[in-house]
């Protein structure tokens, strides 16, 4: 049986505690990620001595670059899903992860950036507001269930992470039962319906500081292959030829609803915006990430056309990729402050 939502409670602290202020790393070489936020702790790149020594797994796949640093492959698949595994284990106290064949698997760095930016939007320069007040709710969580799990452990929010898939939320309830961390700060919930986004999820009596969704990118089956493939064959390029090739499908793999949907991100998107007004109420900022930068333009006429009262667009890059966060809310900046002031009372 999924998780059902749990209701606002103090909490245990979280895995990592982090606060407003940039990450201190304590690493001397250049940062390898570009433009990641300031609190990433994967600002300078992996430390595969550490996770080697918290996962020994991983020593398999280790291996040193031409440049005399340590790296992976990372156009196999299964190096990858180690590595996360790792990574999740080292900074973010979650011992037991896994995903199945075939499923999507996240680039922590890049999913960890878009909380931090969250996590500033939520708290708009009032420092004294106690992130760990936060739920969220993750809408598409698939298999890994990344954000909910990230999220729990650096900001201690409380998380209803839905899914269309009952086969992925029953992967991320075993990941929850295996990680007593996990339990009390994430519930599931199916979306019963393939062409809605919050209804059928948020119930009459919720309430979300923020909604996040890592919409899915392609319109077809065909488009999100053709996508995959072209990844593949870039990183796979002088590494072991059509062998390789194969191998790597498997990492830019996922779930079909993980990857395309009718219509593609920008209907995604548009069904989005239409139902977020149904639940305005219940709802301190709406959140998705954007990767096509030409489906901002409808967004916003969308956006316009619905009233709202604040839109913000927030550019993340991570390495040579750029996406876009697009939040709106239907409160004002005064209706949102009392808002954070009824919680702090409520939590007193």
């Amino acid at each position: 049986m999924l998780a059902r939502c749990a209701t606002r409670a103090p909490m245990s602290k979280p895995a990592v505690k982090s606060t407003l202020k940039p990450n201190a790393s304590s690493r001397g070489d250049k940062p390898l990620q570009k433009a990641l936020h300031p609190r990433n702790i994967h600002l300078n790149g992996y430390d595969f001595l550490a996770l080697t020594s918290a996962f020994p797994q991983l020593k398999t796949f280790v291996r040193p670059t031409p440049y005399g640093a340590l790296s992976i492959d990372f156009a196999d698949p299964l190096a990858v899903k180690t590595l996360n595994a790792a990574l999740l284990k080292h900074h973010y106290g979650i011992g037991s992860w896994d995903i199945p064949k075939g499923a999507l698997c996240p680039p922590i760095p890049g999913r960890v950036d878009y909380l931090h930016y969250l996590a500033d939007l939520l708290v708009e320069g009032d420092k004294s507001w106690a992130l760990d007040n936060a739920r969220v709710l993750d809408i598409g969580t698939g298999a890994n269930g990344i954000y909910p799990i990230l999220g729990s452990q650096v900001y201690g929010w409380q998380f209803v992470a839905s899914d269309i898939n009952a086969h992925s939320l029953a992967n991320v309830q075993g990941i929850i039962e295996r990680n007593p961390v996990l339990q009390g700060r994430l519930s599931l919930r199916l979306q019963p319906n393939e062409k809605a986004v919050f209804k059928g999820i948020i119930e009459a009596d919720d309430r979300f500081e923020l909604t996040l969704c890592n919409p899915p990118f392609h319109a077809s089956l065909a488009e999100a292959s053709e996508g995959s493939l072209r990844k593949v064959r870039n990183l796979a390029a002088n590494r072991g030829g059509k062998a390789q090739l194969a191998s790597a499908k498997l990492n830019f793999g996922g779930q079909a609803a993980e990857l395309w949907c009718q219509g593609g991100e920008q209907q995604f998107l548009a069904t989005m915006i239409r139902e977020s007004q149904g639940f305005a109420e219940q709802c301190m900022w709406f959140t998705s990430l954007v990767s096509k930068k030409e489906n901002l333009k409808p967004c916003y006429q969308a956006l316009t056309k619905l009233r709202v009262d604040t839109v913000k667009t927030i550019e993340m890059q991570q390495g040579n990729k750029i996406t876009r966060v697009l939040a709106w809310s239907f409160h004002s900046q005064a209706k949102r402050q009392q808002w954070r002031d009824e919680i702090l009372s409520a939590t007193k």
